[in-house]
């Protein structure tokens, strides 16, 4: 691994706590419909691939999907439940992050939309007093406000480009396989993260830690 120079991390799974059964779990407590059938982790209806791309608002995002799943209630719950599967990040991670970006341009590429990341920016500032990711990347990358997302070409492409990053001196790390195929066939050297593996142990596996 000793010609990589790029290091290109997932959020959700990697540095941040997820857990997406809560959030199925939350809908489904005032859900009409078993919420698994319009989302799971690797599956999810064009409604929230629209969110995830920013193409659609918060307010039209939560309109439909209250149509949905058939809700009549208020929509603070539906952003509660929504924001369920966020968690914490843990302060050894963002020690790691410190520490990789003193040897690597390092990149964080997020499939996320906007009530997403004011959720775990608050986060942030609340249990470690930062307002963003921006100081511990060279930069910062959310689906929503790029237009496109993982696992599509575009998205890969549009961040090797904008920093000039060879593909085959890049990795680039996800919890999700189908995120990780889709940066392999772009040429950079993609590892899925194990569920029970922290990231600076398959950093270290990498032999890039």
């Amino acid at each position: 691994m000793s010609e990589i120079k790029n290091i290109i991390f997932d959020l959700g799974g990697v540095i941040i706590n997820l857990d997406q059964s809560l959030t199925i779990h939350e809908f489904n407590k005032i859900s009409a419909i078993p919420f698994e059938e319009v989302y799971t982790q690797t599956a999810q209806t064009e409604l929230f691939n629209d969110f995830d791309k920013g193409k659609i608002s918060d307010f039209e995002f939560f309109s439909e999907l209250r149509k949905q799943i058939r809700y009549e209630g208020p929509e603070v719950d539906l952003l509660y439940a929504w924001n369920a599967m966020l968690l914490d990040v843990p302060e050894k991670r963002l020690d790691l992050l410190v520490n990789m970006k003193q040897n690597y341009n390092t990149f964080l590429l997020s499939n996320t939309c906007e009530p997403h990341i004011a959720c775990f920016e608050k986060e942030l500032y609340i249990h470690h007093g930062v307002k963003n990711f921006n100081d511990y990347f060279d930069r910062v990358y959310y689906s929503c406000r790029m237009g496109m997302r993982k696992p599509h070409r575009e998205i890969f492409e549009l961040v090797l480009k904008e920093n000039e990053l060879v593909p085959e001196e890049t990795v680039f790390i996800d919890d999700s396989i189908q995120h990780v195929k889709g940066a392999g066939e772009c040429g950079i050297k993609a590892y899925l993260l194990p569920k029970d593996m922290e990231v600076g142990d398959l950093l270290k596996e990498l032999n890039l830690l």
